[in-house]
């Protein structure tokens, strides 16, 4: 391993272009640069052609300071995540369910915006790869739709949402005959949810299998593109449907009680949420 005097009197060379004011400008004598230059030079070959004026870089050189300059970018980037006192820069991370995360990303957003130093990091993921995320320490936080039972893992109510009877604006949906004509817009979740939703609407109905399913899309912010042009319906959480850009295109058919789930905080139980990403639930507790 180089020694880190060695890189840092080589890289103050390299951007003075002198010996005499690297030692001054690191408070060193001028025999002691030389000597971390030669030291360097022993092991990596020549790094300086001292005969220019300015010094000139060799082709090693030039790799050592990019090497430096690798160095000094993860010597401030492990500064960030270790430091607690300013919650204004790092890395904050979280995973989460499509649909509470259509409604969370933009409003961590809106606080790197606030807080141009902080980089947000989010995933799209189902529940069970939230958990792994957060037990293998990929992501501070995450958001599940089931509680999970495991002790290594903290959990906590964050919010609650609605599963939600979606058609297309101005239909009417009072009957089981009416989503019979509609036809059925699946997607991964979607037969568990209408099943669970409808159930309460239509009680006694004959299935959601049984209906004529019209389209099937994976990819959350789309579900509801068919729906909105008329070609059938679907049943999704709340965060999503309020996450489509058509909104004058579709409507929510009130179905019976409501079917409300809770979506669960994680994080590692062995250590506490660092300050920034407390500082972030607190924005998005106040956004919800």
């Amino acid at each position: 391993m180089l020694n880190p005097q060695w890189l840092k009197s080589f890289a103050t060379l390299a951007e003075v272009s002198s010996f005499t004011a690297t030692a001054e400008r690191l408070g060193i004598t001028q025999a002691a640069v030389s000597q971390h230059i030669r030291h360097l030079e022993q092991q990596l070959g020549p790094l300086i052609l001292r005969s220019k004026r300015p010094l000139e870089l060799t082709p090693a050189g030039r790799a050592l300071l990019d090497y430096c300059q690798q160095v000094d970018r993860a010597q401030h980037h492990l500064a960030l995540r270790l430091s607690e006192g300013d919650v204004t820069c790092g890395e904050v991370s979280l995973i989460s369910p499509g649909s509470i995360g259509l409604r969370l990303y933009p409003q961590l957003l809106d606080l790197q915006q606030h807080h141009p130093d902080l980089t947000i990091r989010h995933r799209f993921a189902p529940d069970n790869e939230v958990m792994d995320a957060v037990l293998l320490n990929r992501f501070e936080m995450g958001l599940m739709t089931q509680k999970p039972d495991d002790k290594r893992l903290v959990a906590q109510k964050f919010t609650e949402e609605p599963l939600e009877l979606v058609v297309p604006a101005g239909t009417a949906a009072t009957k089981w005959e009416d989503l019979e004509a509609l036809g059925f817009i699946d997607h991964p979740d979607g037969q568990a949810m209408a099943t669970r939703l409808l159930s309460r609407r239509f009680p006694g109905n004959p299935g959601v299998r049984n209906l004529p399913q019209r389209g099937f899309s994976n990819q959350i912010s789309l579900i509801l593109e068919p729906v909105a042009r008329g070609l059938g319906f679907t049943v999704l959480p709340r965060f999503a449907r309020m996450a489509f850009h058509l909104q004058d295109g579709i409507q929510v058919i009130e179905a019976g009680n409501a079917l409300v789930d809770s979506i669960w905080l994680i994080h590692r139980a062995e250590w506490p949420l660092s300050a920034r990403a407390q500082q972030a639930l607190r924005w998005l507790e106040a956004k919800m």
